[in-house]
Order: C-alpha cells, then structure tokens, then sequence
C-alpha cells in the first residue's frame, strides 16, 4: 500500500517516528522524511540507519516556509510534531499553542495546497476533557484538523483524520523509563498517586492506530484504539517483580495538571462513535451554523452513555502488567532475554 510513495513524518525523530521507521524501511516505500528542528537526534538516527530511503529536514512546524519546502511531492504525512510535556507546557502555555494548533494549521494548509492524499494528525487523551495547558492545545488541534477535514468533505483531494491515544509504554518522557532507572540506582520508586490509572498502549500499537486511521479514515474523522489500563501501584509491582527489587515505592502527591484518570472517549463522542472491533471511529458532526437546529433538536443518547476511560476499560493485574512490559525491547535486554 505504500509502493513508491512517499511519507513525511513531522516530529519524525521522536518515539513515534523511530516506530514508524522500524515497521516501513524493509517494505516497498518509497521514501520516508523526517522533519523535526533537533538537529542532533536528525545526526543520530542518519549515523544509526545509513538507509537511503530516509531523507532528513531541519524545521519546525511554527514555520509555513519550512513546512511548504518539505511537503511537495508528499503522498501521506503522519503529523506527530508536538509538545507534550505536561509540565513545560503548564508554564509556557504560548509555546504549546504555536506548536500545537498554529503548527498544525500550517501542515494541514501545506497538504491541502500540495496535493497530499492523506493526513493523519496525533492526539493524546488528554486532549478529552483537559485540565491542563498540554491537553487544552491537543484538543483545539483536534477541532482544527476535523474542521479542515470536514471543510473539504469526502470526495476532496485530500483525507485529513485524527488519532488519540493514552499512555504510550517506554515513550519520551514517560513514567516506566524514569521508574526502571530509579530501581537499577537503588532508589525509591516516586509515585504521585497509586489509584491513579493509565492506559498501556506499546509504540507498535501506537503505529496499529495510525496506519488503521490511514487506511479507514473519512474527513474529519477521529479513531480510537481500545487499549487496557492499569495503575499506578500495578505498574510498580510489576516492574519490582521483573527487575527481582525490593524497592521502596515513595508517594509523592499529585503534580499540577495531572488527572486521576484519563478519558478515551468522552460521552458525547461516545455517543455516535462506531465500534470497529479494536478501534472506536467517531465521524465529525456534518452539521452546520443553523443555531436553532442545533439547539432546539438535542440527543438523548447522550445522557444514557458514559466516557471510555481508564477507570472503565479492561484493568490490568499485576501479571498482566508484566506480560505488557515484556513486550519493550529495553526491558528483555535488562532481564538478558
């Protein structure tokens, strides 16, 4: 399905684009660019990879100029480029704006006018119901890819969709790398909460997500995955019963901006999403600015569903956890399986 054609990634030289590239450089592609502005981790993945068909572009997203210079002759884009830190973004909340929505406007616009076939864009799920400055700027680029999408409608040129996720394993920036490094030290575990609950998605389901999105999505669109959750205490246990520790776990107290639990889906979406099997497809509202329609004929639906969050979904036991954690390559080479 990729024969001869060519994907950019945006954000490509992070977690997700080392995923991506892990599943596509032996197929029939074409090419594969990554554009991203670091500039170091670009030096890196050329010096590890040595493959011709990954072509690499300094850039940021903030600037129309470098997105149109990369864009021509593009069949796909997987938009990936993002901040998502929580806390960095709660304190320069600017800076995840003009990356997070401005950036994402200026890649959609780029595809639209180059002539790309499809867009997927990616989302968090905090992006559902957002507390903090990371999940408010995911969520508004949520609205502006479905906007853009459901503008162009089903017959257009180009196919903007979106995925949202939860925790991603072993990801930048995640809890399990923080925790696996403080058990090989000696140290405590720090836990904010041990009630709190995650969904435990790997980096390949993660690719599963975009690639079905890719190959399924309508204009405006948004698909989610099914995926297990755990908490916070489960995961700890499972990773001092792999790493054979006996590490003391130090509740540490919730951090600005954190939740409890993370929503999927909410029940508004849940309300006319359509079960795909693995996956939740949630079409976009095709309804337009005729106000008394929309506020006059309202869905009952709505009140008899619930969200699709971490508290709710399959949970994780403690084997369970360790079975999933397995499945991370950096694990098995620290247990020498």
């Amino acid at each position: 399905m990729f024969n001869d054609k060519i994907l950019l990634i945006t954000g490509g030289t992070g977690s997700f684009g080392n995923a991506v590239l892990n599943r596509f450089l032996d197929s029939d592609i074409k090419e594969i660019r990554i554009f991203s502005r670091d500039e170091k981790k670009q030096d890196d993945m050329r010096h590890a990879l040595q493959n011709p068909k990954v072509k690499f572009h300094i850039g940021d997203v903030r600037d129309k100029r470098s997105v149109d210079g990369v864009m021509s002759g593009v069949d796909y884009v997987f938009h990936a480029a993002a901040l998502k830190q929580v806390p960095s973004c709660e304190f320069f909340p600017i800076q995840a704006v003009r990356t997070n929505v401005f950036g994402t406007e200026n890649v959609l616009d780029s595809a639209i006018v180059n002539g790309v076939k499809n867009v997927v864009v990616l989302s968090t799920d905090k992006a559902a119901y957002p507390i903090n400055a990371m999940g408010i700027s995911k969520a508004m680029m949520e609205k502006v890819a479905i906007a853009k999408g459901r503008s162009l409608g089903e017959k257009a040129g180009t196919t903007i969709c979106c995925t949202r996720y939860g925790n991603v394993m072993a990801s930048r920036g995640s809890v399990i790398p923080l925790w696996v490094e403080q058990l090989k030290a000696g140290n405590d575990i720090t836990i904010t909460d041990p009630n709190m609950s995650r969904y435990m998605m790997t980096l390949d389901d993660a690719v599963d997500l975009v690639i079905y999105a890719w190959q399924h999505g309508k204009n405006g669109d948004l698909f989610v995955q099914k995926a297990p959750a755990a908490t916070l205490d489960v995961l700890a246990e499972a990773l001092k019963q792999l790493y054979n520790a006996n590490t003391i776990v130090r509740i540490i107290g919730t951090r600005h901006g954190e939740k409890l639990y993370e929503t999927l889906v909410t029940r508004e979406e849940m309300a006319k999403a359509i079960d795909m099997g693995d996956y939740y497809r949630i079409p976009c509202d095709n309804r337009d600015l005729n106000y008394d329609k929309f506020f006059v004929e309202g869905e009952e639906k709505i009140s008899r569903v619930e969200d699709y969050h971490s508290h709710n979904t399959a949970r994780l036991d403690v084997e369970g956890m360790k079975q999933l954690l397995l499945k991370l390559s950096f694990i098995r080479e620290d247990l020498g399986l």
